[in-house]
């Protein structure tokens, strides 16, 4: 297997290992303190996640690219980002308790972003680290911390919630393993690739990174916002119980992320190279592409949404119904939402990335101007509802700009999305009657036999198609 593979290995392994073990400890959470105190936290936790993209700006994503070009230059970009990041950091830390102290929050809620700041400058921290060593094709030790750190977080969490602490431990549950991560980080670079990790400003090296940095720190800021944006006028504007009813929803959608993420790491290089000298072959991946994963993604939204109200009750108790609408709304979400990856990863790939940061950007301000209008009135639905606008508003507009770069075959996805759709909506049937019958995990397994069934009878999928997506995914 070549390093690529490995590296793609042990990414794709790592992510689906910490979506889980995440996906567990948040349910513990949510049944342990309620919709109020996970609401706290959840908030807490995205209000900082917004302004860490402030520590970084890009200069990670232009290390990782420079730095695998040039190697001799490697301790000269490392020191040079590591001692701006320094400035960068304090400066952010200083704004989010600038922020939070204006905007009025509790003393709780204040502390708890107080400390989620310092875990936010950790992973800045280890992002930057773990980047020298993507420069260095060596993926495996940033694979078993984003695990090792996820588990870590779980067992002190848990640990915590059994023995009743405050809640501000629970963001202690993350600052220690983010802390132990940086020193993990930092011994494998000293000790194994001798990289000093001393900060030396070189204002040269600075300037010629950071006019590569700026359009990475643009798009990277507009998608932070765009991602959290909507937690923080929840918060504001309907409470913290609000917040907590609409972070089951999040997480849950959140979860099925791995699979964009994953198919689009492997197209995205196809993308690039197939741009340069064969157009037809690069509209025919971008079309398997959107293909596969709407066979992906329709079981899911199609199951969980007839499931919804079970699986809410059994996993969350009943003090989470009122998240079961807002649940089916960003799942419906969820189906632009994955077919926005390959468009925003094609754009990009084809020279395109000033057209998607203004895609963003514009996708953006419609979010936050429906969040303002339908948060009063509708709660956490309101933003159920912005955030499945926003996802369809971004799919649309990306979608609009493909045609001009490639010939895209409009029928034949027409006809795929026809045929994915009746294949789901068939398992559909069956899920909802079996559920009326029986327990909804048998009615997970009738779902999970009748839709390959349906997509082989529809002709969705063959051996050979099968085939030819290990081979887009491998070469």
């Amino acid at each position: 297997m070549s390093s690529i593979a490995k590296n793609t290995a042990w990414m794709t392994l790592a992510s689906v290992g910490q979506k889980m073990i995440s996906f567990v400890y948040f349910t513990l959470i949510a049944r342990s303190i309620g919709a109020e105190g996970t609401g706290k936290y959840f908030f807490a936790l995205s209000f900082t996640t917004i302004f860490v993209v402030f520590v970084d700006l890009g200069l990670t994503s232009v290390l990782v690219r420079e730095a695998a070009k040039t190697k001799e230059k490697i301790q000269d970009y490392v020191s040079t980002i590591l001692s701006v990041k320094v400035v960068l950091g304090l400066l952010s830390y200083a704004v989010v308790l600038l922020a939070i102290n204006l905007l009025g929050y509790s003393a709780e809620t204040k502390h708890l972003v107080y400390l989620s700041g310092v875990t936010m400058l950790f992973d800045s921290l280890h992002l930057t680290l773990y980047g020298v060593l993507r420069a260095l094709n060596d993926l495996r030790y940033e694979a078993m911390s984003i695990v090792g750190s996820q588990l870590l977080t779980l067992i002190l969490g848990s640990s915590f919630l059994l023995a009743g602490l405050p809640l501000i431990f629970l963001i202690l549950a993350f600052t220690i393993p983010s802390f132990i991560n940086v020193c993990f980080a930092l011994t494998v670079l000293c000790r194994k690739y001798c990289v000093s990790l001393r900060p030396r400003y070189e204002g040269a090296i600075f300037r010629h990174l950071a006019r590569m940095a700026a359009p990475f720190a643009v798009a990277a800021i507009l998608a932070r916002f765009y991602s959290y944006t909507d937690s923080i006028l929840l918060s504001k504007l309907a409470g913290d119980v609000a917040v907590g009813l609409y972070s089951i929803p999040y997480k849950i959608t959140y979860a099925f992320q791995f699979v964009p993420l994953a198919l689009v790491a492997a197209l995205y290089p196809r993308f690039s190279e197939y741009f340069e000298g064969n157009q037809g072959r690069l509209a025919y991946v971008f079309e398997r592409g959107i293909k596969y994963l709407l066979i992906m993604v329709l079981p899911i939204v199609v199951g969980i949404s007839l499931l919804a109200k079970d699986i809410v009750l059994s996993v969350y108790t009943a003090e989470y119904l009122n998240s079961i609408i807002p649940l089916q709304i960003l799942l419906a979400g969820l189906i632009f939402s994955y077919v926005s990856f390959p468009i925003g990863a094609f754009l990009n790939a084809c020279n395109r990335q000033t057209t998607q940061t203004v895609i963003v950007a514009i996708v953006l301000a419609v979010n936050v101007v429906l969040n303002i209008v339908l948060i009063p009135r509708l709660g956490v639905v309101g933003a159920a509802i912005s955030a499945l606008a926003g996802n369809i508003l971004l799919t649309v507009l990306g979608y609009a700009v493909v045609p001009s770069i490639a010939n895209i075959h409009h029928g034949w996805l027409a006809k795929t999305v026809l045929q994915v759709v009746t294949a789901a909506g068939v398992m559909g049937i069956f899920v909802w009657r079996v559920n009326a019958m029986s327990h909804f995990t048998v009615a997970i397994l009738a779902g999970a036999v009748v839709y390959p069934l349906m997509l082989i009878v529809l002709r969705v999928v063959t051996v050979e198609q099968l085939k030819e997506a290990v081979r887009l995914v491998k070469y």
